[in-house]
């Protein structure tokens, strides 16, 4: 049983990577119908509308009775509100080669600030396999060409601002969950997105003097299907078990994971895009995997800090 506990939230890890990778589907066709923040709104709106409903049949249970509910505040003014605010502007002001490359190296932040914040320095080894995969994602990014870093300067700087957002987030929730539970942590990220997005979405539709077409967008299918699978399993499903993989393992391993997202969206986009697929994808996605396997597998054999954590959890 306790083998079996030690690989659940690496499972939980690569559920995430394969749901947010095909993500990128579903944004691409809904960006087609839906402005940016109006689609953020929507998407957080439906995970709302899930949760509770989830809430009200006693699925899930939520208390926050005594609790710090400042932290999770906080924590969610990293994730979703600045992350997803970064991302989206630094995109709209970059290529998508260049916002890749600066999300690829969310890994590396998250070890730094994880060193400093939560006591889970990395091995030389588990250092080298972060870099080796951060490395892969970047090659590419890189190969697949055309990135010119001196027209977008200020772009990369919001991005850098998305960077750090991801990074703290999952310092953050590693920390939160020695109060609250991933569910927990899941509810108040998402009604803090579903309210943050939506005023501003609202906000541009007033100024935009078309209000009334708020809801337009609904009648297409392909809307509904893409904020179904936004809402619900990039939003809820992965977010939660994203909680509960960085409420199990260290912030650096579980951070790695995330490098699977590339190797997975370019897979989706051979398959249901007919996008090509080169040498160097090949190449870039063997040094991901093995930077993965790497960082997981040359785990300190000095216990003393996860005991620590899992003590003050049961406390």
């Amino acid at each position: 049983m306790e083998h079996e506990n030690r690989y659940l939230p690496i499972l939980a890890g690569i559920a995430v990577a394969i749901i947010f990778g095909f993500s990128f589907l579903f944004t691409k066709e809904a960006l087609d119908i839906f402005a940016p923040f109006h689609l953020l709104s929507f998407r957080f709106a439906f995970a709302v509308i899930l949760l509770v409903a989830l809430q009200i049949l006693g699925i899930i249970k939520i208390n926050f009775a005594g609790k710090r509910l400042h932290v999770l505040l906080f924590l969610s003014l990293f994730q979703p509100v600045l992350y997803f605010v970064c991302e989206t502007l630094g995109v709209n002001m970059t290529s998508a080669s260049e916002a890749g490359m600066m999300i690829a190296v969310i890994p590396i932040v998250t070890t730094i600030l994880a060193a400093i914040f939560l006591q889970e320095r990395p091995t030389k080894m588990q250092t080298f396999f972060v870099l080796f995969s951060v490395l892969g994602v970047i090659f590419i990014i890189f190969m697949t060409g055309n990135i010119d870093l001196g027209e977008s300067f200020a772009g990369m700087f919001v991005l850098l601002g998305a960077v750090f957002a991801a990074a703290a987030f999952n310092i953050l929730s590693r920390k939160s969950s020695l109060y609250f539970n991933p569910v927990e942590i899941t509810y108040v990220m998402m009604w803090i997105g579903f309210l943050t997005f939506t005023s501003i979405a609202v906000a541009q539709h007033i100024y935009q003097g078309n209000l009334v077409d708020y809801f337009v967008p609904l009648r297409n299918t392909k809307a509904i299907i893409s904020v179904v699978y936004l809402g619900g399993l990039s939003s809820v499903t992965a977010f939660f078990m994203m909680n509960y993989m960085l409420s199990k393992i260290e912030a650096t391993k579980s951070s790695v994971l995330a490098n699977l997202v590339t190797i997975i969206s370019i897979i989706a986009g051979v398959i249901f895009r007919n996008e090509p697929f080169y040498w160097f994808h090949g190449v870039g996605a063997l040094m991901i995997l093995l930077g993965v396997w790497g960082t997981n597998y040359f785990v300190k054999q000095d216990k003393y800090y996860e005991l620590k954590f899992h003590a003050i959890k049961r406390s």
